[in-house]
């Protein structure tokens, strides 16, 4: 036996090494580079205006609470440890004028960044493009999702005050860090149980996004942690780490990752709520495979995500069962019982001179 082979009888037999496979070839499936690529590009142009945006509704909402305007300022711009210090040394003012420039200046970028979130989320629950919902209903969703969002660092916020108050009372500034890293993370998964749930045409519980919300508040904390570092010296290698491109450049690199982290979390969603595992091996590479029951679903599922019409029809079968790799042997076993190595499928000739 060859050594893919026991490989790959070894991953199917141990979902410890099936599941990450199956998310992995699951991620590739649907393309999830350039689903993240897409989450990060509409992010990048509505970081600046939602800021805007955010800073400027708070002059209004809370124009007699300076304190918690700025400690919400302070966790939003946490959430962005690349550019926090930049966004925090400008003055935005609460006007009327500045309200207004923000909110349709950040229209589009916000609308969009959430609309491709939710196409990651239903490209990945494959969902038929004839049940995906139309332009108008997905814009309001994108407009509730935001709100989720704006609720989050509010939430974080209060957190943030009460905790640190209560470690102050009870003289127990020690664990306070602790308890205060804890309590995030439970608040950002349940921020990504919304979003996992409602973000998505399909019908899913709470219970079948529970684990990619939990890795997402994980990949998000240790990002927050130490992401700005990764950049940093991602940047330094550029050579551009002073200056405006450094910034930038920085700040996009960071949102891919975040975006990347996005989609692997609620890939595995999908890959733990259908049991599309385990995986061929060698699936992604060749076509001289034996397809698993997982490989099957995972690839019937795909094209059936592409009906544009709710009365078309789409069947997808497989040759042999969808075990290639072993009629493959096969016919070469019989090819060379009759002196012959045809392709399978097709007659084998021998060829000979004449005369």
């Amino acid at each position: 036996m060859s050594i893919h082979r026991r490989l790959d009888g070894f991953q199917r037999r141990h979902p410890v090494l099936g599941v990450p496979v199956a998310v992995i070839y699951k991620f590739l499936d649907d393309q999830g580079v350039y689903l993240a690529a897409l989450i990060a590009f509409y992010g990048f142009i509505s970081i600046f205006p939602l800021f805007l945006l955010l800073t400027s509704i708070l002059g209004f909402v809370l124009d007699n609470d300076p304190e918690l305007r700025e400690a919400i300022l302070e966790t939003a711009m946490a959430q962005l440890p690349v550019i926090g210090g930049q966004i925090r040394a400008q003055e935005l003012s609460g006007s009327f004028v500045a309200v207004t420039i923000g909110g349709l200046t950040a229209l589009y970028g916000a609308i969009a960044v959430a609309s491709a979130v939710q196409n990651a989320l239903n490209v990945a629950w494959n969902v038929r493009r004839n049940q995906r919902p139309n332009p108008v209903v997905l814009r309001l969703r994108s407009v509730g999702l935001l709100c989720v969002l704006g609720l989050f660092v509010f939430g974080t916020t209060i957190l943030s005050q009460v905790g640190g108050a209560l470690a102050g009372f009870l003289r127990l500034s020690g664990y306070f860090q602790s308890i205060a890293l804890g309590g995030s993370l439970v608040i950002s998964a349940l921020l990504f149980v919304v979003i996992f749930r409602f973000g998505t045409a399909a019908q899913v519980s709470v219970r079948q996004v529970l684990p990619g919300a939990v890795l997402a508040a994980v990949l998000w904390q240790a990002l927050q942690a130490g992401g700005a570092s990764i950049v940093q010296m991602a940047i330094g290698r550029a050579g551009a780490a002073e200056g405006v491109f450094g910034i930038v450049l920085g700040l996009v690199m960071w949102l891919y990752i975040a975006a990347m982290a996005l989609v692997f979390s609620l890939e595995l969603n999908v890959v733990l709520a259908r049991r599309l595992y385990p995986r061929a091996l060698l699936t992604p590479m060749t076509d001289r495979v034996d397809l698993t029951v997982a490989d099957q679903v995972a690839y019937t599922h795909l094209v059936q995500t592409q009906s544009l019409k709710g009365f078309q029809n789409v069947d997808v079968t497989f040759d042999h069962d969808g075990q290639n790799a072993t009629a493959h042997r096969r016919a070469r076993k019989e090819a060379r019982a009759r002196n012959e190595r045809p392709e399978p499928g097709r007659v084998g000739v021998r060829s000979g001179r004449i005369g």
